[in-house]
């Protein structure tokens, strides 16, 4: 039986991300085959994510962020040659792409080397975005395999790109359920306010004026916010203009987020655009319940009055009509939705299944280029 085809994953990125903390849950301990990751960011903090889970790691050295930088990474020569000889020295007949910035460069690296592609389209961006779409389209013509975290992210690829549906795949990210185990209940406050946790970057995407502007309509709730991004002193100035400062946290960069999210009562989304929600998963791997806006694929886990409470539309008014409607179920609601919500983690999201599905792909990879 011939060895499995090794796989080179190619990373350009500036920030850590959902995708990121995927691709070292994919590949850390997995041992079924060799991985290995070209590296281009900036970031001191990406890199550290990496070395950390002792990953093999060909890093180009910090680079430029920004549309020219792009171009130049994409399009010229240098970089497509470094990347070339990293998958030649490792053997790799795999690169799997997972950022944009990854997708035109390691196209063409691949096709030098005869390395078969597959990219993973961690959101919609690049289906949506005039300004990405005409690079991305060049790739995903090129790839053997596009592989997509919800069923949201394909319906939006396939509507964008008809004509690239067979090799649309859907496996979705998967949480570590040993590390994101059930987490034991707070206390009841004595004030009877409910806290809630919103976890992620704080850029426009992820909506967190929506959520802010939701609170000043639900009185006895409380808001921690763990994440950092361009948007934060922003958002801290929205909280005091709409005097609810005293009942919003601003936690920033939190490497491991479990104790927040224990600390809370329930889970908070109130995203613009939403690929998956990788940190509603962990958060429900925790035990907790989730509220949320139907936005992108949260719907496809977040199933109202069974793991969560999902609002009717995406205003700030439905938002907080599902909030106080998840206040007002009480602590034992919390607990049971809190249970089911992690069970469904554990049959439809957790490492071991996302792991298994990236395997078949590979594999498929291996039985046609043998």
């Amino acid at each position: 039986m011939s060895e499995p085809s090794r796989v080179v994953h190619v990373v350009v990125a500036g920030e850590v991300g959902g995708a990121e903390r995927m691709l070292v849950d994919l590949v850390h301990g997995n041992t079924d085959r060799v991985h290995a990751v070209a590296l281009m960011t900036p970031s001191a903090r990406l890199r550290d994510l990496l070395y950390d889970a002792r990953i093999d790691v060909d890093d180009r050295g910090p680079v430029r962020e920004g549309p020219l930088a792009y171009l130049s990474q994409a399009l010229g020569p240098g970089d497509a040659a470094w990347l070339s000889s990293v998958m030649a020295s490792r053997r790799a007949k795999i690169a799997h792409l997972h950022t944009f910035g990854s997708q035109v460069l390691g196209t063409r690296a691949a096709g030098r080397v005869g390395a078969r592609v597959i990219r993973t389209e961690h959101s919609t961006r690049v289906y949506e975005d005039p300004s990405c779409w005409p690079f991305s389209r060049w790739s995903l013509r090129r790839a053997d395999a596009a592989v997509c975290i919800s069923e949201h992210v394909r319906r939006v690829a396939m509507e964008r790109a008809p004509w690239a549906t067979k090799k649309l795949l859907i496996v979705p990210n998967g949480v570590d359920l040993d590390k994101f185990a059930a987490a034991p209940w707070p206390d009841a406050a004595p004030s009877d306010r409910v806290r809630f946790v919103m976890v992620g970057r704080l850029e426009p995407r992820k909506g967190v004026d929506v959520a802010l502007s939701a609170m000043v309509h639900v009185p006895n709730a409380v808001l921690d916010v763990v994440g950092e991004g361009e948007e934060r002193k922003k958002l801290e100035a929205l909280a005091s203009e709409l005097h609810i400062a005293d009942r919003v946290q601003f936690f920033g960069f939190t490497e491991d987020v479990r104790a927040r999210v224990a600390a809370a009562d329930l889970a908070l989304s109130s995203a613009r655009a939403e690929g998956l929600g990788i940190a509603l998963l962990e958060a429900m791997a925790l035990g907790r319940a989730v509220v949320a806006l139907p936005t992108g694929g949260i719907p496809e886990f977040v199933i109202d009055g069974e793991t969560g409470w999902l609002a009717r539309n995406h205003s700030v008014a439905s938002l907080a009509s599902v909030m106080r409607q998840a206040m007002c179920a009480g602590r034992e609601a919390w607990r049971t939705l809190g249970t089911q919500a992690r069970a469904l983690v554990a049959r439809r999201y957790c490492i071991r299944a996302m792991r298994a599905g990236y395997e078949r792909t590979y594999a498929a990879m291996d039985r046609t280029s043998s």
